[in-house]
């Protein structure tokens, strides 16, 4: 798979040369040749002069072919237009963005884009929403047997009541992150597109529900 970082500072750095020992295709963009340094000297991926809402800089860090997008420079606004760019003029479906300000995090999730706020922002948590199949698992519980995560699903779950997600996944969703708010649903609650559904599961299941959300629901007959 191929993926398009923009920012090599040390989160970009650290996320394109994790990528790149996974064995996935990546490119870096950034507007300073200098940042390049902080990536290992065995680094194989594309090294691209410019802006991540540059549509050359875009377009030679081949964005057309890219799994996921993450903007992580060190500006919010710079971020949030490269990560629109991305998702709304190239397609890219797994994008995230780095924000300095949590209070305009709502903003963005309205657009459409997940944020990872500066206060708890990790190259992990970053690995974590752009890697196919990732669990999102946020936490778990002392003995390490249930788990609450965040888990991806397919557009084609939007519109299904909570009721049915649950049923189809054997697990739980505790509560819903919905535009700059939270509630916590009801089994007729209806999923919307940009919700981020927090759901408990048992650890073992926690690939399996992951999987089942990833696709789109099979009809019932």
């Amino acid at each position: 798979m191929h993926f398009v970082i923009m920012g090599c500072g040390r989160v970009g750095a650290s996320m394109a040369a994790q990528l790149d020992r996974m064995g996935h295709s990546v490119s870096v963009i950034d507007r300073s040749s200098d940042a390049f340094r902080r990536l290992p000297a065995d680094f194989t991926g594309r090294k691209v002069k410019g802006v991540g809402f540059d549509r050359d800089a875009l377009e030679q860090a081949g964005i057309d072919e890219a799994h996921a997008f993450a903007a992580v420079s060190n500006g919010d606004n710079s971020n949030i237009v490269s990560a629109r760019v991305a998702r709304e003029l190239y397609g890219v479906e797994r994008v995230v963005a780095r924000i300095y300000d949590p209070q305009r995090a709502d903003v963005y999730e309205r657009l459409g884009i997940p944020t990872v706020a500066t206060v708890r922002q990790t190259a992990e948590q970053m690995m974590r929403r752009i890697l196919p199949h990732s669990t999102g698992r946020e936490v778990s519980d002392a003995s390490g047997e249930v788990a609450l995560i965040v888990p991806d699903f397919s557009p084609q779950w939007a519109g299904m009541p909570v009721s049915a997600v649950e049923e189809r996944t054997g697990a739980r969703v505790a509560w819903i992150s919905r535009g700059g708010g939270a509630l916590v649903p009801l089994s007729t609650t209806v999923v919307q597109e940009h919700d981020r559904l927090h759901m408990a599961a048992l650890a073992t299941r926690l690939v399996a529900v992951q999987r089942t959300l990833s696709r789109p629901p099979v009809q019932e007959v």
